[in-house]
């Protein structure tokens, strides 16, 4: 009997693929866990996100009525009945060429995560079958179609490319393999029975510290926002690629649905318009330009 992707946004569980944008223990389980001041604004104290309260994530969960989803690798205090995250701190979509610890990408790249929800969907539903505590802390078998599927990934792809010392136009170069291989997994997971997708495109790369620190970019290269421009334009052509790429997975995948989200202009309008925010203008970007010598 086919399954057709929910008319209705009632979703008994979620589970979420990623990056840091949206790892809520992952790598800090696998590595060292995260100090302080993680999670210190919502949590008050660290909690395995590479942030100082929620992610984007956490507010999805709660919007549905679900609990924060546990990640797949923390083996402390997980529950999984209404979902799981295989999200990774510095994940990229291809293989990473460095892996942490000698590198900074993480080993848990989309082709492991995408491993790894295979494997939690087979057994998962061999300890439901058992019962006993175990089984309770188990999804329903029937949710892994009702499901919410939400992915984020991408920025470090881009980032692993200026990392590696390739110009802007050999990143961009390089956009097209890494949203084929995204849509390949889209694919892969949907063959597992999921149907309905939320999928982020990728931020605003060109107003992150790490590339003002990295590649100092040139005072005629800043735009108004006081981002560097050809960073975040390379940023933009990712999605663009990633856009066509779901039109077309619309047409390949007619029982699923998928929602493209643009987080890069909501995002970049954090640093257009900081003070709509409560942040005052002369913060960052601009103040570390400045402490930069620019």
């Amino acid at each position: 009997m086919p399954s057709y992707a929910s008319k209705e946004c009632d979703f008994p569980a979620i589970f979420n693929l990623g990056d840091s944008n949206s790892d809520t223990g992952a790598l800090a389980a696998a590595f060292n866990w995260t100090p302080p001041p993680y999670g210190e604004t919502f949590f008050h104290k660290p909690v395995g996100r590479f942030s100082d309260g929620r992610l984007i994530i956490d507010f999805i969960a709660r919007s549905l009525g679900l609990p924060f989803l546990s990640a797949y690798l923390n083996s402390l205090g997980t529950n999984f009945t209404n979902g799981a995250n295989f999200a990774s701190a510095a994940a990229t979509i291809g293989p990473p060429e460095y892996i942490i610890p000698v590198g900074g990408f993480s080993p848990f790249y989309l082709d492991v995560q995408y491993w790894q929800l295979k494997q939690f969907i087979y057994r998962s539903q061999i300890l439901k079958k058992q019962g006993g505590v175990y089984g309770d802390l188990m999804p329903m078998k029937e949710y892994f179609s009702k499901a919410l599927y939400t992915m984020d990934i991408g920025q470090n792809d881009l980032g692993q490319g200026f990392s590696s010392n390739r110009s802007i136009e050999e990143v961009n170069a390089s956009v097209p393999d890494i949203v084929n291989s995204f849509s390949t997994h889209v694919k892969n997971i949907y063959g597992l029975g999921a149907r309905t997708f939320w999928i982020h495109n990728t931020g605003p790369i060109g107003c992150l510290a790490y590339i003002f620190v990295n590649f100092p970019p040139n005072a005629d290269q800043m735009d108004s926002a006081g981002c560097a421009k050809p960073y975040n334009e390379v940023a933009q052509y990712f999605n663009y690629k990633l856009k066509k790429a779901i039109v077309q997975l619309r047409k390949d995948l007619p029982l699923a649905a998928l929602t493209y989200v643009d987080i890069y202009s909501a995002k970049y309008s954090l640093f257009l318009e900081p003070e709509k925010y409560g942040t005052p203008h002369d913060s960052f970007p601009y103040s570390t330009y400045k402490i930069l010598g620019k």
